[in-house]
């Protein structure tokens, strides 16, 4: 069974997608970037900031869907500056402690709105 997750937690989607489906026991989350929910602009600062952001964006989804950050099985951050890696580990690390997610860590050329960082996510649950 598939089922749209949308929440007010995170900001709403600014294209033709979901802010998550789940589908069975899994839920994938979408890419999140660092646009506040309420203001819809992004959030300004340094690139810890915008981690911070994208990462309580990334939490308003998965609660609302009734997981939690510990059942996240697999993450994918994309970052504009591979030099961002350990500040975006310092604030990840908070949120994911003790046995982290799998994941991946990419660079590319460009965000959406010139945000410096966007997390994805899928968590799993019995």
């Amino acid at each position: 069974m598939k089922k749209i997750v949308s929440t007010d937690k995170a900001p709403a989607a600014i294209g033709p997608y979901s802010q998550a489906v789940q589908a069975g026991q899994f839920l994938y989350v979408s890419g999140q970037t660092p646009l506040d929910p309420k203001t819809g602009a992004i959030v300004e600062g340094s690139v810890e900031d915008q981690a911070v952001r994208v990462l309580e964006n990334v939490k308003g989804i998965v609660e609302a869907a009734g997981y939690s950050m510990q059942d996240v099985v697999k993450t994918t951050v994309f970052a504009t500056d591979m030099a961002n890696f350990a500040a975006v580990n310092g604030v990840y690390i908070k949120y994911f402690g003790e046995n982290p997610p799998a994941r991946s860590f990419v660079a590319v050329k460009g965000l959406p709105k010139d945000a410096q960082v966007e997390i994805e996510v899928v968590a799993w649950k019995a």
